[in-house]
């Protein structure tokens, strides 16, 4: 027997999309929640992209360990079932359009009279109340939204969004985090509680520099300043290239600053006027830049990236996504498993990254549900059996 995990017990009814919500619960679900996925006809928009194409690939990240049912919650009968299955649940996430839930008769006011020990918890880009409720929310759209876009990129140049789902990801992290919460708040109250996240101010605290800069003595900084410190207040902090890439070194201290001096055989650097503290490193930025260039280019990425690990230089390589995919560490860390999926094959696919004591045991991996695998047992516990889910399914329900 499986030793017991951390969230044995509890009933989460997944009602989330895309990746914000889905993350959410996939966490919930490594650290041994029963995830029960709803899905409408036709299964989550998610796993319905392209297979072909790769673009399937996120569901099934984001969808291990889950369970799934289909549901039409806008039939009579789907919301009665839904009714049914929230008396036994101790969480609903949902990360539809705000007023999607109040429209389907299954808002909170509902649900917690039905279950008055329910967390009803909901992802979205804005919000649930406020003058950006109704905005279509995309990662796209609120990185645009929340500054975040405005502050990435190069100075001469246009905002450029963030290579990864910043937003989404973030919104799927504070939403775990707020359901871990108010589970907590349960344990003494005994009472559940409504949760309301939205992307837009989950990624406000990471622009922190660059809100810092709106309050300096310098006027000059630009609100975007590509690979080098949001505020412009650390130097050397930017990504250099190699002779075949790019390595990325920062310096928060002058200690920094002198063993990369002692790397580059530049001793000279660490006591000159301009370069001796960081503040003169900062006003004399493009010459530290150049210095280093000079030096990062004469080898190729692993090389440097070990002459500086040596050295105690903060720096690393910039490596490939294919790479980190076959990364020995991480896969000896656990975060990445090995699994012959019977879509994609063999893949490498993550497992949650909040390991809780050395040694903590997540959920036993299991990949991504079929669609619909679990109506049988789900359905059953309902008292609903092999014929009514057989006329349930005629009739659109399932």
């Amino acid at each position: 027997m499986q030793d017991r995990l951390p969230l044995s017990g509890i009933r989460v009814l997944d009602l989330t999309q895309i990746y914000n919500g889905p993350y959410a619960t996939f966490l919930m679900a490594m650290a041994g929640a029963e995830v029960i996925k709803i899905e409408p006809q036709g299964g989550e928009y998610l796993r319905r992209r392209d297979a072909s194409s790769g673009a399937g690939m996120p569901f099934a990240m984001l969808n291990a360990c889950k369970h799934s049912v289909s549901l039409n919650l806008k039939s009579k009968r789907g919301k009665e079932m839904f009714l049914e299955l929230v008396k036994t649940a101790d969480v609903v996430a949902e990360n539809y359009a705000p007023g999607v839930m109040d429209r389907l008769g299954l808002g909170w006011d509902v649900l917690s009279e039905i279950n008055p020990r329910l967390i009803f918890a909901s992802g979205s880009g804005y919000g649930q109340e406020g003058a950006y409720q109704d905005l279509m929310a995309m990662d796209l759209t609120v990185q645009a939204m929340s500054g975040l876009m405005s502050v990435t990129g190069n100075p001469d140049g246009a905002p450029m969004k963030s290579g990864a789902a910043v937003c989404d990801f973030s919104g799927g992290i504070h939403l775990y985090g707020a359901i871990m919460t108010a589970l907590y708040e349960r344990i003494t109250t005994n009472k559940g509680g409504r949760i309301d996240v939205a992307m837009i101010d989950t990624v406000y605290m990471m622009m922190a520099s660059n809100i810092g800069m709106l309050f300096g003595a310098r006027k000059d900084i630009p609100l975007r300043t590509g690979n080098r410190h949001g505020g412009l207040s650390l130097s050397p902090y930017s990504v250099y290239p190699t002779e075949d890439g790019h390595v990325s070194i920062i310096c928060n201290n002058d200690k920094h600053w002198a063993a990369l001096c002692v790397c580059m055989g530049r001793e000279d650097l660490i006591t000159d006027s301009r370069t001796a503290t960081n503040r003169g490193r900062v006003e004399n930025m493009q010459f530290v830049d150049d210095v280093i260039i000079e030096y990062t280019t004469r080898f190729k990425t692993n090389d440097i990236a070990e002459k500086l690990r040596l050295g105690k230089v903060p720096s690393a390589p910039v490596r490939p996504l294919p790479e980190v995919m076959k990364d020995e560490a991480l896969h000896e860390r656990g975060l990445l498993t090995k699994v012959n999926h019977p879509q994609y094959g063999e893949v490498s696919l993550p497992r949650s990254p909040l390991l809780l004591t050395r040694g903590a045991k997540q959920a036993e991996y299991r990949v991504n549900p079929e669609f619909a695998a679990d109506n049988a047992r789900i359905y059953g516990e309902l008292g609903i059996g092999a014929d009514e889910l057989e006329a349930l399914k005629a009739e659109g329900v399932i």
